[in-house]
């Protein structure tokens, strides 16, 4: 079956919405890693609650940990986390479900699930042991599934779809847990160019819904593309943030990523895209 269409293209990306006030995430002094290394070191971020948020980095700089330490999958060795002005630490782990989703990179199902099923996992924050499942719950699963274009798949077991409707279905489930933030963990990745466009087209929708969205990406022009903000790490700290224009240029691409590249403004817009030469 094919792909869902998609609504907007490379070159009519989605107007943002006026920023809140208050950030939806906030990171002080964040220190963290893994068996004795440390990977993220005394890191300080505010992440924009409405707002599409893309982290850029080489290989090894901890944009993953990161994610993964802001869903409170990792634990802190130093600083503080706060979702929505409340300390990681105070919520417990329903709640926490109810107001973030994580998807990590390549997320696995049960063999012979289906998108249906899958959606329907994200209702699990929202319901207690003691509670049936509910026509309200099937209608948000539903909804869920149509939001991102997967519902005439419900039936269709994820083994058997194409990529990018696999990795649509994955984020039906999170859309089903109806979370204030989303956390995307490379979600373009072994994606063609169609169907990474598709996806972040999504992640376009997503905010326009008042959902937050701090994504990792690899390509920087499609990051500089779907984002409102970049955040650019470098051995485990921020070393840039801010709009994708006052952020991504020559000499900024050559200090953190070692790569020799030409950025050009797009002439409809202006926002940047990087042409590649070679290593600096």
């Amino acid at each position: 079956m094919a792909d869902h269409p998609r609504t907007t293209t490379l070159h009519e990306p989605a107007a943002a919405p006026t920023p809140a006030a208050a950030p939806a995430l906030r990171a002080r002094g964040l220190t963290a890693g893994y068996e004795g290394r440390i990977v993220l070191e005394k890191l300080d971020l505010d992440v924009e609650a409405g707002r599409i948020t893309t982290v850029l980095g080489p290989n090894g700089c901890g944009k993953s940990t990161l994610l993964r330490t802001l869903g409170r999958l990792v634990r802190p060795r130093e600083g503080t986390v706060e979702l929505l002005g409340r300390p990681l630490p105070a919520l417990r782990p329903r709640e926490l479900a109810r107001r973030l989703a994580l998807l990590p990179q390549s997320p696995v199902a049960p063999e012979g699930m289906t998108v249906g099923d899958l959606a329907e996992r994200g209702r699990q924050p929202h319901r207690p042991w003691y509670r049936p499942w509910s026509p309200e719950d099937a209608a948000i699963a539903t909804e869920a599934m149509t939001s991102t274009g997967v519902a005439d798949l419900a039936s269709r077991p994820l083994d058997e779809l194409s990529g990018g409707q696999r990795q649509r279905a994955w984020i039906a489930m999170t859309l089903a847990q109806q979370p204030d933030v989303l956390l995307l963990d490379e979600p373009t990745t072994h994606l063609d160019l169609a169907h990474a466009v598709d996806v972040l087209d999504l992640v376009v929708r997503l905010r326009s819904q008042g959902i937050t969205v701090v994504t990792v990406l690899h390509d920087l022009s499609l990051a500089a593309r779907y984002s409102d903000t970049v955040v650019v790490l470098q051995d485990g700290r921020v070393r840039a943030q801010g709009p994708p224009a006052d952020v991504l240029d020559a000499g900024l691409l050559r200090e953190v990523f070692g790569l020799d590249a030409r950025v050009y403004p797009d002439p409809v817009d202006g926002r940047p895209t990087v042409v590649p030469v070679g290593h600096a």
